[in-house]
């Protein structure tokens, strides 16, 4: 179906990568622009790398990734016109997160002689404020959590609220070419443009959802990302790539993707429902979508996510090969755990209460555990410790203690003394702090960016 002759003219957004520092074929951006785009759109993050970036405020990704991806996004944008949308910046949107993805692209900005203007979007909150919020009843929890306390504010080391469109659309009403915000939706970024330009919801969040994650939509994520674009009735998918494909089944797919339900998906103005939608391939490559829809919220909501410090970790590791011991490797490793909880109690003084152990069986079944179809003994099992305690030198104490047992712990039937393989000297290595989400919560707010504090570059003109 044609778009409407009367409904707004279609938008175009062009996602690169998945992550921005992921990486992505210059050549793949060049060919993004003979598409004529609106806006360019790369997410920065997610919690998808677990609580520690969140809670100890830093990026998984380097410097050098971030910096290598942004120089080519912003002189694309500043060539075409266009403004350069990230989200999450600093992978979990940290306001340090914010100002260490904002450093970087002044010093671009300054390199490369582009005269770009700025905007910051903080969306780190003050448990003060949180709190107030709490007593007014408008926090409640996300399954599975259950009613928040007041001092799981307190606790946490940082904790951001995730925005959805609106803080980005009001930046580039302002005037920001370019936007570097906190915590938000993957799909906010790039649903912000076609819906400031007046397109329905329905295909504008839906395509956002399929583009998110860049190529991974199409039948070869490892060639670049995608264009998608937005119209009255519906948008169309085409890969960055020349050579690359999406199908019908590759872009249907994507709802499957870190979502608790393939048709339906929540944002913080409502909920997108794809169950009526249906995907035709145009040609060998491209594929539109018609038929999603958009079901407004009677309450915006704002998700908070928050970490918290669990203890400090130390970790061991040794490679065990001894074929006898590997065929009875889950008695070894119950063994291993009796015998060093023993010894700590007996030379520590600790009880089971006051520090936690955890024995992977790598190469066995340390990641399907006991739904692990093959039963067949393994060859080889790498063998880690996992401590964790209330401070690092009880963390290390404990996994020295393990240390002797680990390297040559027989099997009581055996006449001889097994010797195993610890890949590092020393075996111990201190991991630091370890921390844990505590927070999935949604806060009623009446304002979609009342939680959110947007910074200018060319507020410091007038200052």
């Amino acid at each position: 179906m044609p778009p409407s002759t009367d409904a707004p003219a279609p938008v175009r957004v062009l996602t690169p990568t998945g992550m921005l520092g992921a990486g992505f074929a210059p050549e793949t951006i060049e060919y993004g622009l003979t598409l004529d785009p609106d806006v360019i759109a790369v997410d920065g993050g997610s919690t998808d790398s677990g609580p520690y970036y969140l809670g100890a405020g830093v990026a998984k990704t380097t410097a050098a990734a971030v910096r290598q991806d942004l120089t080519i996004l912003l002189k694309a944008a500043a060539r075409a016109g266009i403004p350069l949308l990230v989200g999450s910046c600093g992978t979990s949107g940290t306001d340090s997160g914010v100002d260490w993805v904002a450093g970087i692209t002044d010093r671009i900005l300054a390199e490369e002689g582009l005269d770009l203007k700025v905007a910051r979007i903080y969306s780190e909150q003050d448990p003060a404020f949180l709190k107030e919020q709490l007593a007014a009843g408008r926090i409640r929890p996300l399954a599975p959590h259950g009613p928040l306390e007041p001092d799981v504010l307190e606790s946490c080391t940082h904790i951001v609220g995730m925005m959805g469109h609106e803080p980005f659309a009001e930046a580039l009403r302002a005037g920001a070419q370019v936007v570097l915000a906190g915590r938000a939706t993957d799909t906010a970024l790039a649903a912000a443009v076609p819906l400031m330009r007046g397109l329905p919801p329905g295909p504008s969040w839906h395509a956002a959802k399929v583009v998110e994650c860049g190529g991974q939509c199409t039948t070869d994520p490892r060639a670049g990302g995608v264009l998608a674009t937005i119209d009255a009735d519906g948008f169309v998918i085409e890969p960055l790539d020349p050579a690359n494909v999406c199908t019908p089944t590759s872009v249907a797919a994507h709802m499957l993707y870190e979502t608790a339900d393939p048709f339906r998906m929540r944002e913080p103005a409502g909920t997108l429902d794809v169950s009526d939608a249906t995907y035709t391939a145009l040609d060998d490559r491209r594929v539109r979508v018609e038929g999603s829809r958009f079901e407004p919220a009677d309450q915006h909501t704002i998700k908070l996510e928050g970490a918290r410090v669990t203890g400090y970790e130390t970790a061991s590791f040794t490679g065990i090969r001894d074929p006898y011991i590997t065929a009875h490797i889950d008695r070894w490793a119950a063994l291993l755990r009796t015998l060093v909880t023993e010894r700590i109690a007996r030379t520590l003084g600790l009880s089971d209460d006051d520090y936690a152990l955890d024995i992977r069986l790598y190469g066995h079944n340390a990641i399907l555990e006991d739904i692990d179809p093959d039963p067949t003994p393994p060859r080889e099992v790498g063998v880690m410790l996992l401590v964790n305690a209330p401070s690092q030198p009880t963390a290390t104490a404990i996994a020295k203690i393990a240390n002797p047992l680990m390297l040559h712990l027989p099997l009581p039937e055996m006449e001889y003394l097994p010797s195993f393989a610890f890949p590092t000297s020393p075996a111990e290595t201190e991991r630091g702090p370890a921390y844990e989400f505590v927070l999935n919560h949604a806060v009623d707010v009446d304002s979609p960016t009342g939680m959110f504090r947007t910074h200018h570059s060319h507020e410091d003109l007038h200052a």
